[in-house]
């Protein structure tokens, strides 16, 4: 549970600027002694929604791509603010002083989560917003002629508003696209790409549609030889990864916390060189230049605890007494891969063996190392929507469509014939819920063989439309 009278003691013993985010990121952290189980069923109890009743059971949650759900301290410091912290920015009275120290501290946890200082970072209401209100200020700085890449993998989020912004400014863009076979991307078409004229690399930490995590540091490397920004989309990899913006060379990630067990707020980190350069779109009274209008103060209070979730999956972890938030953060993740990883086997496992189903992405287990625990697949016979709908019919919620992967899903032919159906694992799964769903998908695919919705050859990659390719 937040307290605001706490948070508020600690945010007014500090003096300056808040930058101990850059030394707690710094750290060492090979000390961390790292557990590759978590009480799992201990965690679960902490997330109210896992029990909510479908029938003879409980839901089961595997939607965890399109949003998490989240913890009991998340939902009780989101109405502990409200109760007790509900003020606008900056009063000189009780309710905005403990506001404002909520607020602070919030902005110092993401920046510990990212690994950077706390003010770099801007909160907002998702990624996709705050992209095109970035993707605007950094495309001011640019000329006609110059160059944006994007990739053919990536959610929309991080592609449209470059799209856009090079029709604003007469941009060009360059494709980077993706190997169909296992919807990665290889470096050695990033170098064919780069130019001196390349000034923005947009590319994700992870596709949130068939799981890929992307070279990122080798990417950045690249573009930071001819000059260019890089701006990293980790919607995908925030709940999976350890995540270390400056290890990767990122000038920009972005994330929305609804993904990592929090509300409806987006986080960015922007590189302080980079950022402090760029031309801001505000009201004149502003103090800060890219927080524009009131914040949602008590999705940030719950922000913060969704962060403190996690610290307290560290120490479960094994992060030892008066190790720092960073270090808590780094060994909760580990653990999380650790978890997950286990269990996607499990989920891949199952569905490579059931006929009629065809997996997208990376399905060699040698390489698992290269993937989030998501699955996107198609069923023979049955469009995605009809299998979601009997799965969700059975209480196992999944996605189905292209979740604004809209790029990929058309370069693999689908687009037409109602996408992928979307399995997204969190640590919060368990082989009783896989196993579930796979009983399931068995049932399904017996009924869908034959019905000619997807015929032979389903999931076969095929070029993009050409309406697409000309606007490429």
């Amino acid at each position: 549970m937040v307290d605001p009278a706490t948070i508020q003691a600690r945010a007014e013993s500090r003096t300056g600027p808040r930058r101990l985010g850059a030394a707690r990121a710094r750290a060492p952290t090979a000390t961390i002694r790292a557990m590759t189980q978590l009480d799992v069923e201990a965690l679960r109890r902490r997330f109210p929604a896992l029990s909510i009743a479908h029938g003879d059971g409980p839901i089961v949650f595997l939607d965890g791509p399109g949003g998490t759900q989240v913890p009991d301290v998340v939902i009780e410091a989101m109405a502990d603010y409200l109760r007790a912290a509900n003020a606008n920015h900056g009063g000189a009275f009780a309710t905005s002083r403990r506001s404002d120290a909520i607020v602070t501290e919030a902005h110092a946890a993401v920046a510990d989560l990212f690994g950077v200082d706390s003010d770099e970072v801007t909160l907002g209401a998702n990624m996709t917003t705050l992209t095109f209100q970035f993707s605007r200020s950094i495309a001011a700085g640019l000329e006609p002629g110059d160059e944006i890449i994007v990739t053919g993998l990536d959610h929309a989020a991080n592609v449209d508003p470059w799209l856009a912004a090079a029709a604003d400014r007469g941009l060009v863009v360059r494709w980077w696209e993706p190997r169909l076979s296992d919807c990665t991307l290889d470096a050695a078409d990033l170098e064919a790409l780069l130019s001196p004229r390349t000034r923005v690399l947009a590319i994700g930490w992870a596709s949130n549609a068939v799981g890929t995590i992307n070279p990122v540091a080798e990417a950045a490397a690249a573009a930071h030889r001819v000059g260019a920004l890089v701006y990293v989309d980790a919607v995908a990899a925030a709940p999976h990864l350890v995540l270390d913006a400056r290890a990767v060379g990122a000038d920009f990630v972005a994330a929305s916390v609804y993904k990592f067990f929090g509300p409806h707020v987006g986080a960015i980190f922007g590189r302080r060189a980079v950022r402090n350069t760029l031309r801001a779109y505000k009201v004149r009274p502003a103090d800060d230049r890219f927080e524009t209008g009131t914040g949602n103060f008590e999705g940030y209070a719950g922000t913060l605890a969704a962060i403190g979730y996690l610290e307290d999956v560290g120490r479960m972890a094994g992060a030892p007494e008066g190790s720092t938030r960073r270090e808590r953060l780094v060994a909760a993740m580990r653990a999380i891969g650790a978890v997950e990883t286990r269990l996607y086997r499990r989920l891949h496992d199952g569905l490579a063996a059931i006929p009629g189903v065809t997996l997208y992405g990376i399905t060699d287990p040698a390489q698992f190392q290269r993937r989030t625990p998501t699955a996107a697949f198609t069923v023979a016979g049955l469009g995605s929507d009809a299998v979601a709908r009997r799965l969700g019919d059975e209480g196992i919620a999944v996605w189905d469509g292209n979740f604004y992967a809209l790029g990929l899903v058309e370069r693999l032919g689908l687009e037409g014939l109602g996408g992928l159906i979307r399995v997204g694992l969190t640590h919060y799964n368990t082989a009783g819920e896989v196993d579930r769903l796979l009983e399931a998908i068995g049932r399904i695919a017996v009924g869908g063989a034959g019905q000619g919705a997807f015929g032979p050859g389903a999931g076969t990659a095929t070029a993009p439309e050409p309406g697409y390719a000309a606007a490429r």
